[in-house]
């Protein structure tokens, strides 16, 4: 059966918050024991908080809109009500349900712009409650193939406590710079597939993450992601920084990563561990971004470290990077907080070129979010201090390695553009590193 939302009193003028016949339309589809809601194409529904149900599909039909309302008042539902995210209000929702999807190839946008109160050189400066785009709870097996998302002013896609997830051929073009408005977010979720899809966002693109609200529902594991187009003014892929439960056996292949503050990120701030963890034939193009946004270029980053003084970090183990081609105005940075929090990891046919594409400063590194004195031996404070403490200052190496075990390189190259040896440093710099093995690397002065 399908369910057009039109029939349960939308006015789809783009102005109405037809959230109610929305969620009616939803409510009867789930009553009646499954089937499709319809957005009609050639409409736009402006709505406000509204829930998904189980054995419904939400289908946004080409050439249809569902827009997200503008006034707080329109957003009762909270994507978190405990934590640091606390209050952050929540258009698209559904908890503990199963087989759930948002099909179509028509647009689900979030309106950011609405929420914005400045505009600065640096980015946008937002209203505190602007809401997540979507939340989904407990869910059981949940599909999400073919729409636009955009103009999410927050997370776009996140899962929580999710079980067998499917995002497939999906396009998501977030505002590069519009903070926190990440990509796809699976929390505390297990057998997760995301592939073929094309994202832009103004933080990380896609980020596993295990918060502590959604703790209950324990580690983040089985995941593969591929075959996805990704640009981030953060990192483009992201394993943390919430980590309060572990991370096992993910595969990240076949990636595209372009005009990115990071490439492939392992951030392990949290009592929890990643193990076992996969990225290969993945091609990785960095620049630096200035001012409010974490990261310092670099195609690879791997640290482990806790998040506040006292605090307590997870380990690191077994992760290989195999057969990636990598640009970026930076080089490989690798640090623990000890040599046990970071071990066994590979790099194999790992082809690294250091170049200059814009006019940022060389000469940093940024280990945020980390108490004080972070960051490689010898660094100095760059910039203001911060909650998340700050970026520090000394010259970038190719492959920067601290407090490790257990390091290899294998039939690795890394170039370095014309004039820039003496801007930046060594080639491989490692710092209280044991077991050490590097076989056949070359280096290479354009």
């Amino acid at each position: 059966m399908v369910y057009n939302v039109l029939e349960y009193g939308a006015k789809a003028d783009g102005v109405t918050n037809d959230a109610r016949a929305v969620q009616a339309a939803i409510d009867k589809c789930n009553a009646a024991g499954g089937g499709t809601v319809l957005v009609p194409a050639g409409h736009t529904v402006m709505c406000g908080s509204f829930e998904l149900r189980s054995h419904v599909n939400l289908h946004v039909e080409g050439g249809a809109v569902l827009l997200g309302a503008t006034e707080e008042r329109d957003y009762p539902l909270f994507a978190f009500t405990t934590g640091a995210e606390a209050g952050k209000r929540l258009w698209i929702g559904g908890a503990h349900a199963e087989n759930v999807s948002i099909t179509g190839t028509g647009i689900i946008d979030g309106n950011a712009l609405a929420f914005v109160t400045e505009k600065t050189n640096e980015g946008y400066k937002t209203l505190r409650w602007r809401p997540a785009m979507t939340c989904f709870e407990d869910i059981k097996s949940m599909r999400i193939r073919d729409v636009t998302l955009r103009n999410s002013a927050n997370w776009a896609l996140h899962f929580s406590g999710c079980e067998d997830i499917v995002v497939e051929g999906i396009t998501i073009l977030n505002d590069l710079r519009f903070p926190n408005c990440d990509g796809i977010d699976p929390d505390h979720c297990r057998n997760v597939r995301i592939s073929n899809c094309h994202i832009e966002a103004g933080d990380d693109c896609i980020v596993l993450k295990n918060t502590e609200p959604f703790a209950e529902y324990g580690v983040c594991e089985n995941i593969t992601v591929s075959n996805c187009t990704l640009v981030s003014t953060s990192s483009a892929v992201k394993i943390g920084s919430e980590s309060v439960d572990d991370f096992r056996n993910i595969v990240v292949k076949g990636c595209v990563i372009t005009g990115s503050n990071r490439g492939l990120c392992i951030q392990l701030r949290d009592a929890g561990n990643v193990e076992n963890v996969l990225f290969s034939d993945c091609i990785v193009q960095t620049r630096l971004f200035g001012g409010m946004w974490w990261g310092a270029g670099e195609p690879i980053y791997v640290t482990a470290y806790p998040r506040h003084s006292g605090g307590k970090s997870g380990f690191i183990r077994n992760v290989r990077f195999s057969n990636i081609m990598a640009e970026g105005e930076n080089g490989v940075y690798v640090m623990g907080a000890t040599p046990e929090h970071i071990r066994d990891i590979v790099f194999d046919r790992v082809s690294l070129k250091i170049r200059r594409v814009t006019g940022h400063a060389a000469g940093r590194y940024d280990p945020r979010p980390c108490p004080p004195g972070f960051g490689p031996a010898g660094a100095v404070p760059l910039g203001e201090s911060t909650p998340w403490g700050q970026a520090v200052s000394c010259r970038n190496a190719g492959y920067y390695i601290e407090n490790a075990s257990n390091v290899a390189l294998h039939d690795c190259r890394l170039e370095w553009a014309a004039g820039l040896r003496e801007e930046y440093g060594d080639d491989i710099e490692c710092r209280n590193v044991s077991g050490f093995n590097n076989q056949r690397f070359s280096v290479k002065q354009v």
